[in-house]
This record gives structure tokens, sequence and C-alpha cells, in this order.
């Protein structure tokens, strides 16, 4: 992304409902695949970890677990490293060469990266040699090509992905079981009325706060998805895609 992309994130990521809600999802995710998990707290990797928002949601929640973070950018790193503290390594990377032996981690989470990839099976088939036999990632990417905008052009998007795109690449990177669904399903009409029929050419990223009732109204539909997801239902539409997938060896189910 811009360096500007990165200092807006790092304004809003802790307040706005989107990353409230991508985070809750791989949160949700992440308590599922360890639940069975005992000994040595679980050892996870963000790759692509942006400015650390979601280590330290995570982190919040479950002091317990180990976390890494690695990023291409420098600045990513640096605003990574200010926000998250001394105690969680922050390694400058690219997360299709992973500078980390192979099965070192419990669980590899990747949220919003690999789409800015010419080729982003080659992050995903490093995921999978990083994590332990049994380990799980969370891969979390845009839908819908059709849907291209003024936001994509922003974050310098490379691909926006269909289900199927995605549970392909999954499989060809040695991915065994493999969950996915589609979120932010309820918000999708204003979505597609904001980046389609009222774009203009003003318009940056999408990486902003909106005005207190809306993010109210956003949080409210959020949690209504959430639900449904809770209670084991996926969503058949929606601009992003969530990816649970499984590698080969022992651990629970996806």
């Amino acid at each position: 992304m811009e360096a500007d992309e990165y200092r807006k994130l790092s304004e809003v990521e802790d307040r706005m409902w989107y990353f409230r809600s991508l985070h809750g999802h791989i949160r949700r995710e992440l308590e599922r695949a360890l639940a069975s998990s005992a000994g040595a707290p679980a050892r996870i990797l963000d790759a692509g970890c942006g400015t650390g928002g979601l280590i330290r949601r995570l982190r919040a929640a479950h002091p317990d677990w180990s976390y890494e973070g690695v990023d291409v950018m420098p600045q990513a790193c640096e605003l990574a490293r200010a926000g998250c503290g001394p105690d969680i390594p922050i390694a400058e990377g690219s997360v299709t060469a992973l500078p980390y032996p192979d099965a070192t981690f419990d669980a590899v989470t990747s949220a919003d990266v690999i789409y800015q990839l010419d080729h982003p099976g080659e992050a995903l088939a490093e995921f999978h040699r990083v994590l332990r036999p049994g380990g799980v990632a969370i891969v979390n990417v845009p839908a819908y090509r059709w849907l291209w905008s003024y936001h994509d052009v922003a974050v310098r998007s490379r691909h926006r992905f269909t289900r199927p795109e995605v549970d392909q690449l999954l499989t060809a990177s040695g991915f065994a079981e493999r969950r996915l669904t589609h979120w932010n399903a309820l918000p999708f009409p204003l979505i597609v009325v904001k980046r389609k029929l009222l774009a203009s050419a003003k318009d940056t990223s999408d990486v902003k706060l909106s005005p207190a009732p809306v993010e109210a109204m956003l949080n409210a539909a959020m949690a209504v998805e959430h639900a449904w997801l809770r209670a084991g239902g996926r969503w058949a539409w929606g601009s992003s895609i969530l990816a649970i997938a499984r590698k080969p060896g022992v651990g629970g189910r996806v």
C-alpha cells in the first residue's frame, strides 16, 4: 500500500467497524481451532501484519498466546512495533518468502494481504510450510472482481476473489480441510452503491471512520453476522471472503 494508507490504517484500525468485525472473525476461528491445544502457548504468526492492529486485539483477549508479525513494508513494521510493544517480534519480510523455519507456528493469520500479490498461491504455500502439522491458516480477501473500484486502486489490489478460486488455491497449497464463507453481507448493497454508483474522482480508500451513527449501524449489522456464523451458518454473499484451512496432521476440525 501507499505510505499514506498505512498512516490512515494506524489511525482507525482500533476503532473502525470493519476492522473490529474482521478481527472478531479471526479471533473466533482461532479460538475454535486452538480449543483442543494443550501444553505450550499457541504460537501465532500474523503474515502481513500491517500496523499491528490484529495482534493488539488478539493479545487483549488471549494474553496466553504467543504472537509474531511480519510485513514487507518498513513503515508498517515501525508502526506495528510502536503499537504492539517490544515483547512482540515484528520481522521485515515478504509473505511469499517467510523468514521462519518449517513447522514453526500453530496458526497463521493473513487479513487482507494476499490480494495485493500477483501470485497469491506462493504466500499460501509459505503459510502451509511454516505451520506445524494440524496447524490452521485463517485468510481474508476481498470478493468479486466486478466490485473493483477506487478503493482497490488506493490499496494496490491485484485481485478480488470468488470462493472457488480461494478454495482451489488452498487445495493446491496442500491444505486438506477448508471452510469458507462470505461476510459483510448485510451492508453489501450499501457498499455496491458507494463504490459503483456514487464513486467520484476524489475518492481514495474506504479506510476511514464514518460518522458515529453510521459506525453504530454497521457494528449492529456485524453483530448479526457474527451471531449467524457462531451458530454454524455461512453467508453466500458479501464483499469479503474468510477462509479457514488446516494443514494435514494432528489437530481439530476447521
